[in-house]
């Protein structure tokens, strides 16, 4: 798969990470933490500054807040690498979506069998602790990162677009009666309309579902239906099913932040509603445009994937051998 190459280069050092730690046998590391998590790299350093508030928000002629301009997670107005956004409990507080100790969010709550496929993923309690995973687990996880919709070029779905598309930026364009959503990862996209129609009875699945948006105040309220169940909720193998319902809510408090927060509702995957704590994004402190990344099918000549596949048919042949004994 082609990329942007800075994106490349902080996917392959994960997949780097990955194979390395698959190549050691379970006993002979000692978990330091959540290596699938990385935290804030210049750790012991100043802290960054955030953005000020810049002042009250834009508005559209109808009086609504403007929601419009690329936004990147966090308070710096720009995107860093160091940043993992599923590490909101780590790093520096200017980079984080959410401070966890004010508003903390709640990790989803799965139905046993869908606890039991996630953590055979590489999400659960061994997520990113490869090294205290049996090798069938291990083999599971690579499966896991080898099949991911990202390296088939597909979108991320919804919450996705927001929540993992958009770690590397995302562009809101925002008009009476309309939303466009672009994000530079996978250069998903979505239009909005925002004019009080409500759902069709049986909506056709999509990736981005069927959404309808209305205007509660200042918080544009998006509810979304008929979702594919091929995608994830996050970068970590949170699975749903085709009965996902997700209720996004965006607000611009100020001119330099916008707040995002989301419920998930998924009967058949979880035992309750997911509510995330509202994530922060700031407003891009530079004129320059998202990055183009492009992507292209291409799984042989993919080098993560090649040493993915090695280390998998390794593991394959080790847990043969152990067997036959």
């Amino acid at each position: 798969m082609k990329l942007h190459l800075a994106n490349s280069l902080v996917i392959m050092t994960c997949v780097l990470a990955l194979v390395c730690m698959v190549s050691v046998s379970a006993g002979a590391q000692q978990d330091k933490g959540q290596p699938s998590a990385p935290g804030y790299a210049g750790a012991g350093k100043a802290a960054s500054k955030a953005l000020s508030d810049g002042g009250p928000p834009p508005r559209l002629t109808d009086g609504h807040p403007d929601l419009s301009g690329i936004w990147f997670v966090g308070g710096l107005g720009k995107e860093d690498a160091r940043l993992a956004q599923s590490a909101a409990t780590q790093g520096d507080p200017a980079q984080r979506p959410f401070d966890p100790k004010v508003t903390p969010e709640e990790k989803p709550s799965f139905q046993p069998w869908a606890a039991e496929k996630v953590k055979q993923m590489g999400r659960g309690p061994a997520a990113g602790a490869l090294s205290k995973m049996t090798k069938e687990q291990q083999l599971a996880a690579i499966d896991t990162e080898i099949a991911r919709l990202e390296r088939e070029c597909m979108p991320h779905g919804v919450p996705g677009i927001t929540l993992v598309g958009a770690m590397h930026g995302m562009q809101m364009v925002t008009a009476p009666g309309t939303l466009v959503q672009l994000t530079e990862l996978n250069h998903d996209w979505r239009v909005v309309s925002i004019d009080g129609r409500a759902h069709s009875k049986e909506p056709d699945p999509k990736f981005n579902g069927e959404s309808v948006a209305r205007w509660d105040g200042d918080t544009l309220v998006i509810d979304t239906i008929g979702l594919d169940d091929r995608t994830w909720n996050d970068g970590g193998a949170w699975i749903h099913s085709d009965q996902q319902h997700v209720v996004e809510r965006f607000s611009r408090p100020s001119r330099n932040y916008l707040i995002y927060q989301v419920t998930v509702e998924d009967p058949k995957v979880l035992t309750k509603p997911w509510v995330s704590a509202p994530h922060k994004f700031s407003l891009s402190v530079s004129s320059d445009p998202l990055n183009e990344w492009y992507c292209g099918i291409n799984p042989d000549g993919d080098e993560e994937v090649r040493a993915l596949k090695e280390t998998r048919k390794r593991l394959a042949e080790e847990i043969s051998k152990e067997s036959s004994h």
